[in-house]
């Protein structure tokens, strides 16, 4: 492949993957046979702009962003400034689907990158800390939903109230934290530096997910810092 295209097959895969379809499938969808889609997918081959014109078409994305070009679907280029910031809704209890599919969206995709990061390690104690650590994070947010409703079965949950109220599940995602920092430290000891996790490295890697996860990270970093800020106030006071 040219050095500009060479995000394209890793691209191309994962949309494919994205769609759940077989790539036999996906093949006979754009005109063209299995074995030659494999060449396109694994950089073997380059293919033609008609091609791509139908690519984009069947994944429903942009040539730009196809061809590595820029992180948005539709082809437009976008910076922290602009990312859409639920905070910053207006009325936004009217919107509460919208905003629970964008949020479930945003943190699928973010989780997707997260433990592709952490299969990269091949440490099996970090991925089982991780998953345990945001299981219990889960946990925890359906909990308070099932309990605001007092006609619900309070013995649903096999821990008790008392001890859930207490704070036993933060308890949990602090040692679940401390266990995978420890496995991550002992994989560093072993085998030297973690995947790389700079910006074109994550865009290069996960051209699907990357823009999801960025977005996390900034909407919580604005929210964390706005409490910084207004700790900083109180002292001031």
């Amino acid at each position: 492949m040219k050095e500009g295209n060479a995000e394209f097959p890793r691209t191309l895969s994962l949309l494919r993957q994205e769609k759940g379809v077989s790539q036999r499938t996906a093949a006979g969808d754009l005109g063209i046979s299995q074995a030659l889609l494999s060449h396109y997918e694994n950089g073997v081959r380059e293919p033609g702009l008609s091609f791509v014109v139908k690519a984009c078409d069947y994944y429903g994305v942009s040539a730009d962003f196809l061809l590595g070009r820029t992180l948005t679907r539709d082809g437009t280029t976008i910076g922290p400034e602009e990312l859409y910031d639920i905070s910053d809704e207006k009325n936004n209890s009217i919107k509460g689907g919208v905003l629970a599919l964008l949020s479930k969206k945003l943190l699928v995709n973010s989780i997707g990158v997260l433990f592709g990061l952490l299969g990269k390690t091949g440490s099996r104690e970090a991925v089982q800390a991780a998953a345990g650590y945001l299981s219990t994070a889960v946990y925890t947010m359906y909990r308070r939903l099932y309990d605001a409703n007092p006609n619900n079965n309070p013995d649903f949950f096999s821990v008790s109230l008392r001890h859930f109220q207490a704070g036993i599940a933060e308890a949990d995602m602090k040692c679940c934290e401390a266990e995978l920092a420890d496995a991550l430290a002992a994989h560093v000891k072993a085998k030297g530096p973690m995947p790389e996790m700079t910006h074109d490295a994550l865009a290069r890697d996960y051209p699907v997910l990357y823009q999801s996860i960025f977005q996390v990270v900034h909407n919580t970093g604005e929210r964390v810092n706005a409490i910084s800020a207004g700790r900083k106030k109180q002292e001031k006071k």
